[in-house]
């Protein structure tokens, strides 16, 4: 993985929404996304999840059990959200927009959608600005709202009605499946 390149396009994405879904339309990349953006996003996530758990606490040996614990979290809930995101976003299109878009189109959509969420929750693991970073989230409706516009092309009548259930699905879908899995945590233990 170009961890450059990984880097660029995130800041494309969050810079300049419109240009880079205009971009991405000219260049799909569809399931490759997930190997090039999204399995790494995932990565860098759980890796700052894991450091950030060591900030501010001694070096004991239940830490490094917590910072695996958590790491693990929230790497399963972001690829556990990305595809039910997915999922749900398909059945969504097909029942109440009558639009037929293609899994790859879906796929590289509700990837470079959830920037905002990939790069909020590297930086909340490692700073305590959950307010802020909680507010910032709101960024996530103008990214998919431009992808709607020029990605997956949709009716101009139906792009705000979409743009907010797509908001909804991918910055929720990964908070169910990490409460799910803290709560199978739980109970495991």
């Amino acid at each position: 993985m170009n961890y450059k390149d990984l880097f660029s396009k995130t800041l494309f994405i969050l810079s300049s929404p419109a240009k880079a879904w205009e971009h991405f339309s000219s260049n799909p990349q569809g399931r490759d996304s997930l190997q090039n953006y999204v399995y790494p996003m995932i990565g860098l996530c759980a890796i700052s999840e894991f450091i950030g758990t060591f900030i501010g606490k001694d070096m004991i040996p239940d830490v490094f059990q917590v910072a695996l614990t958590n790491s693990c979290a929230i790497a399963v809930a972001l690829f556990g959200g990305f595809f039910l995101a997915i999922y749900l976003l398909g059945k969504v299109l097909k029942k109440w927009f009558d639009a037929d878009v293609s899994d790859d189109m879906l796929t590289e959509f509700v990837a470079y959608s959830m920037t905002v969420k990939f790069v909020l929750d590297i930086f909340s693991s490692l700073f305590s600005l959950q307010l802020l970073l909680l507010i910032l989230q709101i960024y996530t409706i103008f990214v998919v709202f431009e992808g709607t516009r020029r990605f997956l092309s949709l009716k101009e009548e139906k792009v705000t009605q979409f743009t907010l259930v797509a908001t909804l699905l991918v910055l929720l879908c990964p908070v169910i499946i990490d409460m799910i899995f803290n709560k199978l945590s739980v109970a495991l233990n």
